[in-house]
């Protein structure tokens, strides 16, 4: 008698061994809320960046440069060129520093959408590889990047006539999808964890000295990166799209980190880059043909054939 008393007047009591998992579980779903909501601020990332803005300056940028220096007696052009080499590392070495970067990231990314962007990238990154080794070594032929493929003096004359398709193919997977394909992802993976710098301390919104150094070098690729990989389009609505999100935060009193200002300051460099690259050869018309329309953004590498290697 005395113990139905006593759960009659404790009704919970009885069943309390059962309703305590869930009750643990809902407790813990909201603490794991606030605690994401809480997180401290990551310091910044100096390896990584300094890792990564060095791959990108050797394994992309000089992967051309590699090409036209090295021999072509040590690598013929019916094998990979040095080039390739290096894009091969770009391929392997890329997708794994980001994967750390998103890993440092004091906020919970969407997994799924890094992994299926990492995925496209490698794959984007791999057709490009094809594409750019057959162009790059078409240099040796006299092939001129300045002009299109069907103007090129060593390709119009082909015979059969379809045989300029197939080069225009070639120069499709190579500058379209292979770009596509390469930059939409990572592009997309920088943004998502660009994301997930923010700081409620505005104490902690401000960079290392060693950041503002490194931001120089990683702000002149990304101008090399726009302007030779001709996305100019992606580039400028993923600006504004970090802009947008620094206003939005702005007004939850959230403010970047050291990763997220090296970031911006490192994209808005590269757009005063690409302004003044413009602006320099507004007027040039061999260029102004090639890249007609509203959206006028030379290819350094169109610039060198045109200007520099035809020089005498």
């Amino acid at each position: 008698m005395e113990a139905a008393a006593r759960r009659r007047q404790h009704p919970g009591a009885a069943g309390g061994a059962g309703a305590q998992p869930g009750a643990s579980f809902l407790q813990a779903r909201h603490s794991s809320g606030k605690a994401d909501e809480a997180v401290g601020t990551a310091p910044f990332h100096l390896d990584l960046w300094f890792y990564f803005t060095l791959q990108n300056w050797v394994l992309d940028f000089g992967r051309p440069i590699a090409m036209l220096v090295f021999p072509l007696e040590w690598f013929p052009l019916n094998k990979p060129s040095v080039g390739d080499y290096f894009h091969m590392a770009y391929n392997i070495i890329t997708p794994f520093l980001l994967l750390k970067l998103i890993e440092r990231s004091p906020r919970t990314l969407p997994r799924s959408v890094i992994y299926v962007s990492i995925i496209t990238f490698v794959m984007g990154a791999s057709i490009h590889l094809v594409g750019d080794s057959v162009n790059h070594r078409l240099l040796f032929s006299g092939y001129q990047h300045h002009l299109s493929v069907r103007e090129n003096p060593i390709i119009k004359n082909l015979s059969p006539e379809t045989l300029i398709d197939s080069f225009e193919l070639l120069y499709y997977y190579d500058e379209y999808l292979g770009h596509c394909m390469w930059y939409v992802p990572f592009f997309l993976i920088l943004f998502i964890y660009f994301s997930g710098c923010f700081t409620p301390t505005k104490a902690e919104s401000s960079m290392p000295g060693a950041a503002l150094l490194l931001a120089m070098p990683s702000g002149l690729y990304y101008w090399y990166l726009v302007t030779e990989g001709q996305i100019f389009i992606l580039f400028i609505f993923t600006f504004f799209a970090m802009l947008a999100l620094v206003l939005h935060q702005k007004r939850k009193r959230l403010f970047l980190d050291s990763n997220g200002l090296f970031l911006f300051y490192s994209f808005a460099l590269t757009l005063l880059l690409v302004a003044l690259w413009v602006a320099w050869l507004w007027n040039d018309p061999v260029l102004r043909k090639k890249y007609p329309g509203v959206i006028y953004v030379p290819e350094p590498w169109a610039f060198y054939t045109l200007h520099v290697s035809s020089r005498p």
